[in-house]
């Protein structure tokens, strides 16, 4: 019996011991992991973030240039007629915003929600400009009526589009 107990006394501090240093070792691992953790987060963000800035820089270009003061001037030729003018109109909206679509996975849903409403209120705009219109009519009669109808509407959706962009991405900093 005298054995055994010998054995015991050597074998219960050295589990203690053993058990100890498990619990050092695995508190250390913890640690250097959550430290690696913390790193790699800040390593993204250094990364992502810049990429978000493009991002909603690109959303507020888009909604800039898509507005109806910019996207006339800029297309506008007086030799074009209603349906001429409708169409390279929709055609620049709908172009402009698939060169930007990749943009929504850095934004909010919220953020790209207001972005797609904007260009479609904007494209129902034009779309309704011009229905009461003749479609051989001068270009100038379609342009008038956009500005006529923006100026009717009480809400400005591309004005909101812009704002909440701006407000969310102060949010950030």
């Amino acid at each position: 019996m005298e054995p055994i107990w010998d054995l015991l006394k050597i074998i219960i501090p050295a589990g203690i011991v053993l058990y100890a240093m498990f619990l050092v070792v695995k508190t250390m691992l913890q640690k250097q992991n959550e430290a690696r953790i913390i790193e790699m987060k800040s390593k993204n963000k250094e990364i992502v973030l810049p990429i978000r800035l493009q991002a909603y820089e690109r959303m507020t270009l888009f909604l800039e240039r898509i507005s109806p003061d910019q996207i006339i001037k800029r297309i506008h030729r007086s030799e074009m007629n209603v349906v001429e003018l409708q169409f390279v109109l929709l055609n620049d909206i709908r172009e402009e915003f698939n060169h930007n679509l990749s943009q929504q996975v850095y934004m909010s849903d919220e953020a790209w929600k207001i972005i797609k409403n904007a260009k479609e209120e904007l494209i129902m705009l034009v779309n309704q400009a011009a229905k009461p219109l003749d479609p051989e009519a001068k270009s100038i009669e379609l342009v008038k009526a956009i500005y006529a109808e923006s100026l009717e509407k009480r809400i400005d959706s591309l004005e909101y589009g812009l704002t909440y962009l701006k407000n969310e991405i102060q949010q950030e900093f």
